[in-house]
Parts: structure tokens; C-alpha cells; sequence
């Protein structure tokens, strides 16, 4: 048990449940995203550095979950290892009711494709294609029908219609953003995985992205894990995991921008 800050919080926040036969998978089954017992290390001997150390999570359908933590806590090698960016050292890691270990470096990359969206700070645009090719580029690499009235909600719930034919150069980076949230979209993901995604923007249009993100939550049911440093976008979201040296040392839930840069103070004087 760790405590801080007057308040007590267990490392392995929920505990995957054993199945029959041995395997372990996330709690109840319905988990949109699980991590048990995850560990990660760099390097070996002296100068071997151990990024997370035995980390246990499990992230519900439709929740909206914000990772914050000092530089050097993990917060990046715990989004990449969720993502299947970056294999753990040793526990599981499960995407719904599929485990990640052990598979094959082709079908994690079509996992990775199909079922996660990424929303990255620099946003990650193709420049020479329109608004509407890069909203449909993960299913133009599938080979995968657009569905026309999906394609249309995702664009008008992120605000782009009137846009489709305008290249990411003719866009402000809010809009640019929104781009790149509605091609996490497209394929219907079991969970977008954003990084940083209002670290280029100005605060106003960083709260309208954020906003956007949680309306997808609430409408939608969309599972969102984000990793940010910022109060302010971590209070958009429902719930914030707070990481300190590889382990996750705090948790809080409707989080405010003062009780979150109040947490991240403490752990800054650790």
C-alpha cells in the first residue's frame, strides 16, 4: 500500500482474474484495455533502468482515463506498452479479451491498426492528401469499404464538415487535430490512445479538442487513455493515474485542474 498526501492507494488498482486452464485476462472480461503485473527495462547490468515495475490496470469500456506523472515516471512506456508499441519485459497486457504477449510482430501491427486509434501532438498528417484521405487512410491500407454514414458522422461530431478537400497546410491546428481524431475514429477503435494531443495548441482550442474527446466518451462509449502534463486537459477526462517511478503511486477520480497540480506537486517533492 502506498500512501500520499493523506491518502492510501494500492498499486494494482483491479486484479485480472484467472480463467480455467491458467490464463490470465482482465477482470470480468469486459475491460476495454488490462495490464497485469506489467514491467519494463532498458539496457542490463549498471546500466540497466527499469521504466515500470509491475504495474496492474484495467481501463473500462467508455471510460475516459489521463496518465500524468513527473518526467522520468513512465507515463510514455506505459502508453506504448498499451498500445503494443513496446513489448513489456514480463505480465500481460490485453486489448478486450486478447492478450498481446507473445504475438506475432505482423498481427500486433494489424491489431494495432484495426483496433486502436492514435492521436499523437504533432498530429501526424500525410501533407499531400486532402482532409478526407487522411480520415479514411487506415481503411484505404485495410482495403475496407468506407462506411458512408459513419464516415458522415465522424466528420460533422468533429466538426470538419466543409473541410474534406482542404490539405492539413490550408488548416489551423485545431483543425488539423480534429483530423486527426475523426482517422482514430474511422475504423471504430476499442480505444484511442492520445498523447499529448493539446500540446501544440493554444488553450482555447486545446479545450475544444478535449471537449470533443470526452463527448466521444459520453456519446459514443468510446475508451480514451491520454497522456498529458497539463492540469487542465487532465480534468477533462474522468478519472487521472498518477505515475512516479515506474508505479502507479495515486489515482483520482473527477478530477479538477487544481486537485490534479496539487497531486503533481507532492510527487514533485518526492
Amino acid at each position: 500500500m502506498l500512501f500520499l498526501g493523506g491518502r492510501s492507494v494500492k498499486n494494482r488498482l483491479t486484479f485480472p482474474s484467472r480463467t480455467p486452464g491458467g490464463t490470465e485476462s482482465p477482470a470480468g472480461g469486459s475491460g476495454a484495455l488490462a495490464l497485469h503485473e506489467v514491467t519494463k527495462h532498458y539496457g542490463s547490468g549498471e546500466n540497466r533502468t527499469q521504466a515500470l515495475k509491475g504495474i496492474s490496470v484495467e481501463l473500462a469500456r467508455g471510460s475516459f482515463t489521463a496518465v500524468m506523472g513527473p518526467s522520468g515516471s513512465g507515463k510514455s512506456t506505459f502508453l506504448h506498452c498499451a498500445a503494443g508499441l513496446d513489448r513489456p519485459s514480463s505480465g500481460e497486457v490485453w486489448l478486450g479479451g486478447t492478450p498481446l504477449s507473445g504475438m506475432r510482430e505482423s498481427r500486433l501491427t494489424r491489431l494495432r491498426r484495426d483496433r486502436i486509434g492514435f492521436v499523437f501532438q504533432a498530429y501526424n498528417l500525410l501533407q499531400a492528401l486532402d482532409v478526407r484521405d487522411n480520415i479514411t487512410m487506415p481503411l484505404r491500407l485495410t482495403g475496407e469499404r468506407v462506411d458512408p454514414a459513419w464516415f458522415d458522422e465522424v466528420v460533422e461530431r468533429v466538426g470538419l464538415t466543409g473541410r474534406l478537400h482542404h490539405r492539413p497546410a490550408q488548416l489551423s491546428g485545431g483543425q488539423q487535430q480534429r483530423v486527426a481524431v475523426a482517422r482514430a475514429l474511422i475504423t471504430r477503435p476499442d480505444v484511442i490512445m492520445a498523447d499529448e494531443p493539446t500540446g501544440a495548441l493554444d488553450s482555447r482550442t486545446g479545450a475544444q479538442v478535449l471537449t470533443l474527446l470526452r463527448d466521444l466518451v459520453e456519446e459514443l462509449g468510446q475508451t480514451v487513455l491520454m497522456v498529458t502534463h497539463d492540469p487542465l486537459a487532465a480534468a477533462h477526462a474522468q478519472e487521472v493515474l498518477f505515475l512516479a517511478d515506474g508505479l502507479v503511486v495515486d489515482r483520482l477520480m473527477a478530477p479538477t485542474a487544481h486537485a490534479v497540480a496539487g497531486i503533481m506537486t507532492e510527487l514533485g517533492d518526492r
